[in-house]
C-alpha cells in the first residue's frame, strides 16, 4: 500500500515541479491577468498565456511527439498547422475579410509610413547578424519587427524552422503587448501640439474602388513577388470577399468561424512552445530581446515619418499614425485613437491610422517576399 501511495505521488505534477517551471508558470499567470483583466488584446493573449501554462504543468505531455507507435501529444498535432506553413496565410485570408482598405485607397500617401515602419525588420536583421545569426535566421528574427505574427511564422517555417518557436512566442507576444509598448515610444517621439492634431474627413471610397483593389494589388505584388503570393494572396482574396457584395456568406465564414478557429490553435499552440526547457535558453532569451527592439524601431520609424508628413502637409497629419504602420491590425490603429483622445478628446484617428495599419500588413508581407526570394 505504502509502495503504491509513493508511486502515486512521484507520478504528480507537484512530485515533478521544478524552479524553472515555476518562473513560466507565473509569466502565463500574468499575462492571463493583463489579456482578461487590463484587456490587452484578449483573443490573442489568453489563448497564448493559457497554451503557455499548459505545456508547463508537469507531465502533461500535450507536446510529446508520436515515439513507439504511441500517438503523440494534442498540441503536438495541432502545431503542425505552424510547422508546415498552413495557419499563417489563413490567418491572413480573415484579416482581409475584417478589414477596410477604404482608408488606404482614400490616402495611398500612407503607403510611406507602412513603409517606414518596416525600419525595424532591416536594423534588427543587422543586429542578429552581428550577434552571429545565419542570413535566413538574421531575416527571420527580424521579420518580429514588423508585428504580424503570421507573417513571421510563414517565414521562419521556410527560412529557420529551427526558431521557429521563439519567433512565434516573441512576435505574437509583442502584438499582443501592442497597448504597451507603443505609448512610451509615440509619446516620447512626439509634441501635445502635434498629438492635438485633427485629420480631416477621408474621402468616400467607391464599391467599384474597393473592388478593383485587392484584384490589382495581388496582380502587381505577385508577378514582382511570387514567394509573397501565399500570404498577399489570401489577404486580398479575404478582401474581396467582404467588398465584391456577392459573397457574403463566404466573408462572414472567414471573418468568424474559420478565423476564430485558426486563432484558438494558433495562440494555444505559440504559447505551448513555451515551455521552460526551451524558452529559459540564451538563443530564445536573444531572439525575444531583439524582437522587442525590431518592434520598438518600426513603431519610432512609422512616427517619425508621420512628423516629415505633418512639417510637409503644414500640419495636417497627425504623427501619431505613423505608429500604426506595423502590420498589428486593427491594434496599433486602435492604440494611435487611444494616445490621440488622450491629447484632444475631438481627436477621431481610428480610421486614418487603419491606412498606415492595412500598409503595414501588405509591407511586412513584401519584406518577407524579398527575404525568401534573396535569403533562402
Amino acid at each position: 500500500m505504502l509502495e503504491s501511495l509513493l508511486s502515486f505521488i512521484k507520478s504528480t505534477g507537484f512530485a515533478n515541479l521544478a524552479f524553472p517551471e515555476l518562473i513560466m508558470l507565473a509569466v502565463a499567470i500574468f499575462l492571463l491577468y493583463l489579456g482578461i483583466w487590463k484587456k490587452y488584446e484578449p483573443l490573442l493573449l489568453v489563448p497564448i498565456s493559457f497554451g503557455m501554462l499548459l505545456v508547463n504543468l508537469p507531465l502533461g505531455g500535450l507536446m510529446d511527439p508520436p515515439m513507439d507507435g504511441q500517438v503523440g501529444g494534442l498540441f503536438y498535432y495541432l502545431y503542425q498547422g505552424i510547422e508546415l506553413g498552413i495557419y499563417p496565410p489563413l490567418i491572413f485570408l480573415g484579416v482581409g475579410a475584417l478589414t477596410d482598405f477604404g482608408p488606404l485607397i482614400a490616402n495611398p500617401m500612407t503607403l510611406l509610413l507602412g513603409a517606414a515602419a518596416q525600419l525595424g525588420i532591416f536594423f534588427t536583421f543587422l543586429g542578429a547578424l552581428l550577434l552571429g545569426f545565419t542570413l535566413p535566421e538574421a531575416g527571420s528574427i527580424g521579420i518580429i519587427g514588423g508585428a504580424d505574427g503570421p507573417t513571421a511564422i510563414y517565414l521562419t517555417s521556410k527560412m529557420a524552422p529551427q526558431l521557429l518557436g521563439a519567433i512565434a512566442i516573441a512576435a505574437y507576444s509583442y502584438m499582443a503587448l501592442v497597448p504597451i509598448i507603443q505609448p512610451p515610444i509615440m509619446k516620447a517621439l512626439t509634441t501635445e501640439k502635434e498629438r492635438k492634431i485633427v485629420m480631416q474627413q477621408l474621402r468616400p471610397v467607391s464599391k467599384k474602388e474597393k473592388i478593383i483593389f485587392p484584384i490589382a494589388v495581388i496582380i502587381l505584388t505577385g508577378l514582382f513577388l511570387p514567394a509573397a503570393i501565399p500570404l498577399l494572396g489570401m489577404l486580398m482574396f479575404g478582401n474581396l470577399l467582404r467588398e465584391c457584395g456577392v459573397t457574403e456568406r463566404l466573408s462572414g465564414a472567414a471573418q468568424n468561424e474559420l478565423n476564430n478557429i485558426i486563432v484558438i490553435f494558433l495562440g494555444l499552440t505559440v504559447g505551448a512552445k513555451a515551455s521552460a526547457t526551451y524558452f529559459l535558453k540564451a538563443e530564445t532569451l536573444q531572439i525575444i530581446a531583439l524582437g522587442l527592439v525590431a518592434f520598438a524601431i518600426g513603431t519610432a520609424g512609422g512616427v517619425l515619418m508621420g512628423k516629415i508628413m505633418c512639417k510637409a502637409t503644414g500640419g495636417k497629419v497627425n504623427p501619431l499614425i505613423g505608429s500604426a504602420g506595423v502590420s498589428a491590425v486593427p491594434m496599433a490603429a486602435r492604440v494611435s485613437q487611444v494616445v490621440g483622445r488622450e491629447a484632444n478628446p475631438a481627436n477621431f484617428l481610428l480610421m486614418h491610422a487603419m491606412g498606415p495599419n492595412v500598409a503595414g500588413v501588405i509591407g511586412s508581407a513584401v519584406v518577407a517576399g524579398v527575404f525568401l526570394s534573396l535569403l533562402q
